[in-house]
């Protein structure tokens, strides 16, 4: 599973102190698309961390699960999924060249009778872990408005951006005038990955010019609603700036050091690492590359299933590229975000299954 479990340790007694249970949190609250507590406080921690757009209260949606309300209505249809499921060949995926492979994706989906409505960006990026320059997002903007299709920004690593490299832009911070109509753009949120708290099941949609997405999304928001002590809880965080700030650059301590001790890892067995990775908790890895190394007699053909079930077999659980339509083979996304013995011990067994 892709959580990050670096700071447990901080987060859970931040999370006891000055809780208040209500009889309130024990109704439906202030409604099913989220209390107006945290709404509050993600406007304020958004609007100061995307900027320079306000984000009110009521462009909030909170849910559960952080798509569940726009799966209803967008993605039911037929939604692009960004890299890599396209095929981008020798182009950068990140970069603006790409815009037009995705261009090529939706007019080959339209040719085949699906009907495109929207696009879906991760940024950072998982499993890369990679940020998308500002130039590709204005881009990918302008292709949604030529095409009047939406532009969804999953932001859920956004705090995670941890090294020097390409920085985070969202798309919240980009003045559309000019480049699309803002009623197509939409971001979702959570504390899921960022906080490190995955088991509060907390999220958020933000869509800031659409009314009628809003009034379908309040009609079915029922089935998806957070549990109103989670709200509490991550709300009571949110309003403690000079805490979240500590905790978020001690989370950015923590991954650089888990991602250094990775790379060390593989220089020292030779497997090579995909480029430009200043984000999230992932590490794309060519594993089965440094496995046909002592294994010479495994075809590439068959490197990832071998590969996949001999790490198994020492109870390490890598996704396989193929998961995400990686375009070449033998590549594997390893999270670095456990616990330092876990990593460790971890990184030992895969050692064992490549050169045993």
């Amino acid at each position: 599973m892709a959580e990050n479990a670096l700071m447990h340790d901080r987060l859970l007694p931040r999370l006891l102190q000055d809780l208040e249970l209500t009889p309130h949190m024990l109704t439906y609250g202030d409604g099913t698309t989220g209390s107006n507590s945290l709404k509050s406080a993600m406007s304020a921690f958004l609007t100061s961390s995307r900027g320079p757009s306000l984000i009110l209260a009521k462009h909030f949606f909170l849910a559960s699960r952080i798509f569940a309300p726009l799966s209803r209505h967008l993605v039911a249809e037929c939604m692009s999924i960004q890299q890599p499921r396209f095929r981008f060949g020798e182009v950068d995926p990140f970069g603006p060249a790409a815009v037009s492979k995705y261009e090529e994706a939706l007019l080959e989906a339209r040719k085949s009778g699906q009907k495109v409505v929207g696009l879906i960006l991760c940024n950072p990026h998982n499993s890369l872990g990679r940020c998308y320059p500002r130039e590709t997002i204005i881009g990918l903007m302008k292709l949604c408005q030529k095409y009047q299709i939406h532009l969804v920004s999953g932001e859920i690593y956004a705090l995670s951006v941890w090294g020097p490299g390409e920085p985070f832009y969202s798309c919240l911070s980009v003045e559309t005038m000019g480049i699309i109509d803002p009623s197509l753009v939409h971001i979702v949120w959570g504390t899921s990955e960022g906080f490190g708290a995955s088991g509060l099941r907390v999220g958020a949609v933000v869509s800031q010019h659409n009314p009628d997405l809003h009034a379908a999304i309040c009609f079915s928001s029922i089935h998806s609603s957070a549990a109103s002590i989670a709200e509490a809880s991550v709300a009571n965080i949110l309003r403690n700036v000079p805490w979240v700030d500590a905790y978020i650059e001690e989370n950015h301590l923590r991954l650089s050091k888990h991602f250094s001790l990775v790379m060390k890892w593989a220089r020292s067995k030779e497997v090579p690492v995909a480029p430009g990775s200043n984000a999230a908790f992932f590490v794309w890895v060519a594993l089965g590359r440094a496995y046909q190394v002592h294994h010479a007699e495994v075809t590439a053909e068959y490197t990832c299933t071998l590969l996949s079930e001999a790490l198994s077999r020492q109870t390490v659980v890598l996704a396989a590229g193929e998961q995400f339509g990686a375009e070449q083979q033998a590549w594997f996304r390893l999270v670095n975000s456990l616990s330092l013995q876990d990593l460790d011990e971890g990184l030992q067994r895969s050692s064992l299954v490549l050169e045993s």
